[in-house]
């Protein structure tokens, strides 16, 4: 359950509140569904607005015709927990504060725990601001939703998209990914795939009868260590792609040659380039591999010559910094916060919007290094502030 706001309340004391019971709700992946549950209870009961819910996405409109339509938009769902559940406030001076955290935030209440970074404190902002704002100078539509941290196919934005899309329109729309409350533009794209290298078992006692694919794998090591890292300008912002081994596996026994050993590659790109782009400089332009149709040889690319078998897909987003929206709030952060627009390394839903050509942009409280890690943790006023920037710019 998440407690009404009460008017005689403070901001923080509101933030803080609505924060620690969404904290306190366990929502890794695949178990969203009692916090969706309270979050659409909280946000039908305050009247003003238009609730539905698609699976355990929940969607929340205050449109009055005010003109322009913006989206705000955050994910329930966390990574698996590692230690770091229940969540607990950590007070000045608690050793568990971390100190980056503690020299950025001297004096202040920290929230410890899974979510709180990614994305639950600036969950509570949206929730704050759909109870308080009553006077937007926009039309607002609040879109929580599950599945954001694991494959795309499960995404629960993605498929309220496919199955309602009238639902999502906008002329501009907020991602409250983490960013310290400063504005992150655009995303990188990621590909996953496995490569795999073949070979013939046999008996190690007779190992020059089969064909050992670990050591052939040792070809792809050898492409991978070889690449350098690549900056990409685009729109004015700075991407930094990669192309890395993430898992690796071979073989049945420890007696035996293995016939088999592939290695799982994740290439993050700029949003120069499309997903079509991405592949062929991975697998080449003719090569067939696609989701779910098996192993194909690669005909090109930097792995050309081993097998592909694609796993996972998600395009790039074009900073959109050229759109009046964006120049409206990246100048109020800049003056609130002194933070000019930065790329966006990670990947985030506002490639979903730029599908949909809806300008978007990444800004929510907590730091983005924080995230997934073990000591996850936000300052309270990083809630405050992004309340506060986004209050101002809506009102204004």
């Amino acid at each position: 359950m998440i407690d009404p706001v009460d008017p005689d309340e403070t901001a923080e004391a509101s933030l803080s509140r609505i924060f620690e019971q969404m904290m306190g709700m366990y929502s890794v992946s695949d178990d969203e569904g009692p916090l969706a549950d309270a979050v659409e209870a909280f946000l039908s009961s305050l009247g003003h607005v238009k609730v539905r819910r698609h699976g355990d996405t929940i969607i929340a409109d205050d449109i009055a015709g005010r003109g322009q339509h913006v989206v705000l938009a955050g994910h329930l769902d966390t990574v698996p927990v590692a230690d770091n559940f229940p969540p607990r406030w950590l007070e000045p001076g608690d050793p568990l504060i971390r100190e980056d955290v503690a020299v950025e935030h001297p004096d202040e209440r920290v929230m410890w725990g899974r979510g709180a970074t990614d994305m639950k404190a600036s969950d509570a902002v949206l929730l704050y601001l759909a109870a308080t704002l009553r006077n937007p100078n926009y039309d607002l539509t609040y879109i929580l939703y599950d599945h954001e941290e694991v494959s795309a196919d499960k995404n629960g934005l993605r498929r309220l998209i496919e199955a309602h899309p009238d639902w999502v329109g906008g002329d501009f729309a907020i991602i409250a990914e983490p960013t310290s409350c400063g504005i992150e533009g655009g995303c990188n794209g990621t590909i996953r795939f496995d490569l795999i290298a073949h070979g013939v078992a046999a008996h190690s006692a007779r190992a020059w009868m089969g064909d050992n694919a670990i050591h052939k794998a040792a070809e792809i090591l050898d492409r991978l260590q070889a690449y350098e890292a690549q900056d990409v300008a685009v729109d004015g912002l700075t991407y930094r792609e990669g192309v890395n081994a993430t898992l690796i596996s071979g073989g049945t026994g420890t007696n035996v040659i293995p016939d088999e050993c592939r290695v799982h590659v994740n290439y993050r790109f700029a949003p120069d380039k499309t997903l079509e782009r991405a592949k062929a400089l991975m697998m080449g332009e003719e090569c067939a591999a696609q989701l779910g149709n098996g192993e194909h040889e690669a005909t090109g690319g930097m792995f050309a010559g081993f097998g592909i078998e694609m796993r996972d897909e998600s395009p790039s987003a074009r900073p959109g910094m050229d759109s009046p929206l964006t120049t409206s709030l990246a100048a109020l952060v800049k003056e609130r916060t002194g933070r000019d627009p930065q790329a966006k390394f990670g990947w985030t839903d506002v490639a979903r919007f730029a599908q949909l050509g809806i300008p978007a942009v990444n800004l929510g409280a907590g730091s983005a290094l924080l995230a997934h890690k073990r000591d996850e943790q936000v300052a309270v006023s990083d809630l405050t502030l992004l309340a506060d920037i986004l209050q101002e710019w809506l009102s204004s």
